[in-house]
């Protein structure tokens, strides 16, 4: 296996879009990786399971880090179906990191489109670097692929950056769940997003817009999403039993809720592991954050469970706040009951996020537990 380290320059982006390149034409499979810690974890000395192209490690965003085992044959089914949905094979703007599917897909999809991307500069985000990146990025049709918090600078920046936006023939948002408020900022402001859904084990987002690409298969019977096509990924990096665990008959079994409407389309309603057992009722951490979300004065919100004495686990909500706002308590417990109430309200300027954008719950967890009360 082929260990290439990412340290942000253009040098290692190409040493790494060439080695994806070989790779998906048959040669040695590929880790791209930032921290050396992470390198050692997924073994890469140790050969690659066999019809394994790239070994892209998960963000860790809800537990250990995993190596998720990509085909060639799932990387190009998920690129060829990302441009037949969006309108064909564009010129790309990589600015999330490409050690995550979601940045790496953005090479796939040039490789197959005979383009060359062009890598936002920096290790931060900022609207003037997306602006000045996006104004080197030639020829139509123009994508790029963003997490939800770097959509929300560029509507906040409303100069150079929300202008480049402007540009984009689309901007595929995924990571984390665009909330309704989010898109409705987006459309106002005439920036053509797709909401994706899609993981590291269906080779990047396979949703798109409540509808499934080209060749995947979406079951929500259960309690479970489950997923089939040959976007998916073919295992864990030397965990046999979690890829049995997750993978059977051909199908991946995922970590999440949702329900198919009357109009076909799917919504994903959250982690199956997001219900909070307060007082011997079961909440849905997803929907407490999707009321909250929903309120004036609010940017984001984050809710878990913390240990309680009384209620064995006490629902708390982290809010990130944009202004007035109301009794944020009162509003969830009209829309979803006194069981969904949080008990406890605090606020931050910022959520914590960890891989390509998602939310650190674990950090938020340990946060609102060394609060008082917590």
């Amino acid at each position: 296996m082929r260990p290439v380290h990412l340290d942000g320059s253009p040098t290692a982006l190409t040493t790494l879009q060439d080695a994806v390149a070989a790779a998906l034409d048959g040669g040695p499979a590929v880790l791209p990786f930032t921290d050396p810690a992470l390198r050692d974890a997924m073994a890469p000395d140790e050969p690659a399971e066999p019809g394994t192209a790239v070994v892209i490690a998960t963000s860790g965003s809800t537990g250990a880090p995993k190596g998720v085992l990509l085909s060639a044959r799932a990387l190009t089914a998920s690129a060829e179906a990302t441009h037949a949905r969006l309108g064909g094979p564009g010129h790309w703007l990589l600015a999330t990191p490409a050690q995550y599917i979601g940045g790496l897909q953005v090479l796939v999809r040039s490789l197959l489109a005979g383009t060359t991307p062009v890598l936002l500069p920096g290790s931060g985000f900022r609207p003037d670097d997306f602006a000045a990146a996006a104004a080197t990025l030639g020829g139509s049709p123009r994508y790029t692929a963003l997490v939800p918090t770097q959509l929300v600078r560029l509507l906040d920046d409303g100069g150079a950056g929300l202008a480049a936006a402007k540009t984009f023939d689309a901007i595929v948002v995924g990571a984390a769940a665009t909330s309704p408020a989010l898109r409705e900022r987006a459309a106002d402001a005439r920036v053509r997003i797709v909401p994706a859904y899609g993981m590291s084990e269906t080779a990047s987002g396979c949703v798109y817009d409540g509808v499934p690409l080209d060749g995947v298969r979406v079951d929500v019977g259960g309690d479970r999403i489950r997923i089939a096509g040959d976007v998916l990924a073919h295992g864990y990096r030397l965990r046999p039993d979690l890829t049995a665990e997750s993978f059977s008959d051909g199908w991946f079994t995922t970590s999440d809720r949702g329900v198919r409407h009357a109009d076909g389309r799917i919504e994903v309603l959250g982690r199956a592991d997001d219900m909070i057992n307060t007082g011997g009722v079961k909440v849905s951490a997803t929907a407490i954050e999707r009321c909250l979300c929903a309120q004036p004065g609010v940017r984001d919100a984050c809710v878990v469970g913390v240990p309680d004495p009384e209620w064995g686990e006490a629902v708390v909500a982290l809010i990130v706040p944009e202004g007035a706002h109301g009794d944020l308590r009162a509003a969830v417990r009209a829309a979803l009951g006194p069981a969904s109430t949080p008990k406890r309200v605090e606020f931050t300027g910022a959520l914590p996020l960890r891989g390509p954008g998602k939310i650190d719950r674990a950090a938020v967890k340990a946060r609102l537990r060394a609060e008082p009360g917590g």
